[in-house]
C-alpha cells in the first residue's frame, strides 16, 4: 500500500495516520483491549480500565483506576505514548490535558452490529498501526460472523429475552432499544422483551409482569449477585412469568456479551444455543 493510498485509508476511518506505531498504549474498555491483544499488540499494552477482564493475562496488568473514572495523573503516570478510549471515557478537560503533554488519544465510537465490528476493528488497527493484521482479524471476524449468523436463520426458536444489569438487588436496570444488548440479542435470533423502552431503564416488578419474557438473561457477575437460580426465581413477579415458570434464567460472560469486536460470532453462537 503506497503512503497515499494508506492516508487516504485512514481518513476514510476517521482515524489520524500515526508517524510510528506506539510502544505504549492504554486501552479504556474491554472491546478495545482484547482487540488490541487480537492485532498482536498485547505486548504494548501498559495499563487498562477496570472492565478489561480477557484474554486471562489481562488480569495481570496495572489499571488506571478501581472505577470507571481516570484523572489524566493516573493516566500519565504509566508513560504511555497512545490511550485508546471509547466515547465519553474521558472529559475534554482531561483530553486537554493529555494532548498538551503530547499523548495521542484516540477516541472510538462503537457501532453495535456485525458491521461495526469489523469497523471497529480496522480503526484499531489503524490507531496501533496494524494496518495489515487489521485487515486480516477484519476479513476473518466477518467470515465467522457470516457462519453465525446463518446458523441463526436455522434456529426456528425466536423466543422473547429480557436482559437484566444487576449488582445485586439494589441495582437492578433492563435493557431497551439503542443498546448493546439489545442489539446482540436480535443478533442471536431473540426478540428484546423491553418493548417501548430506550436504553436501560430501572427494573421493576410490574414491568417484569409486562413483559413476561420467555427467559430471562443476566451477566454471569450480576446473576451470582442476585444470589443464583433458586433466588432469582423467589423474586417478585418472576415466577408468573414464562421465564420463571419454565426455570429460563441464564447467565453469560458479560464482557464476551458485549464485545462487539473479534469475537461478536462467538458472542453470537453461545446467545442462541441458549435458547
Amino acid at each position: 500500500m503506497t503512503k497515499i493510498s494508506l492516508l487516504f485509508f485512514l481518513m476514510t476511518l476517521g482515524i489520524p495516520a500515526i508517524a510510528q506505531p506506539p510502544k505504549r498504549i492504554i486501552t479504556l474498555s474491554g472491546a478495545l483491549t482484547e482487540t488490541v491483544d487480537a492485532l498482536g499488540s498485547g505486548a504494548k499494552i501498559a495499563a487498562v480500565d477496570v472492565t478489561s477482564t480477557y484474554p486471562a493475562y489481562i488480569n495481570r496488568l496495572p489499571r488506571v483506576s478501581q472505577t470507571r473514572s481516570v484523572s489524566a495523573e493516573s493516566l500519565l503516570s504509566f508513560s504511555p505514548d497512545l490511550i485508546l478510549a471509547p466515547e465519553g471515557a474521558i472529559n475534554k478537560a482531561t483530553e486537554f490535558q493529555l494532548k498538551s503533554a503530547g499523548i495521542n488519544v484516540i477516541t472510538i465510537v462503537q457501532e453495535y452490529s456485525a458491521k461495526g465490528a469489523t469497523k471497529f476493528i480496522r480503526q484499531v488497527s489503524s490507531a496501533i498501526g496494524a494496518q495489515t493484521k487489521g485487515e486480516e482479524l477484519a476479513a476473518q471476524t466477518e467470515q465467522n460472523l457470516n457462519k453465525a449468523l446463518d446458523m441463526v436463520k436455522k434456529n426456528p426458536k425466536k423466543p422473547k429475552v429480557l436482559f437484566i444489569y444487576a449488582r445485586g438487588t439494589g441495582v437492578m436496570m433492563v435493557a431497551g432499544k439503542d443498546t448493546s444488548m439489545d442489539a446482540i440479542i436480535r443478533l442471536a435470533g431473540g426478540r428484546n422483551a423491553a418493548q417501548g423502552l430506550s436504553k436501560f431503564k430501572p427494573y421493576t416488578t410490574e414491568a417484569l409482569i409486562n413483559a413476561n419474557p420467555d427467559l430471562i438473561l443476566l451477566f454471569d457477575f450480576g446473576y451470582k449477585s442476585l444470589g443464583g437460580m433458586n433466588s432469582i426465581l423467589k423474586m417478585p413477579g418472576v415466577g408468573l412469568t414464562n421465564a420463571g415458570k419454565n426455570k429460563r434464567i441464564v447467565e453469560m460472560d458479560g464482557e464476551l456479551l458485549v464485545n462487539f469486536s473479534s469475537r461478536l460470532a462467538q458472542a453470537i453462537t453461545q446467545l442462541n444455543s441458549k435458547w
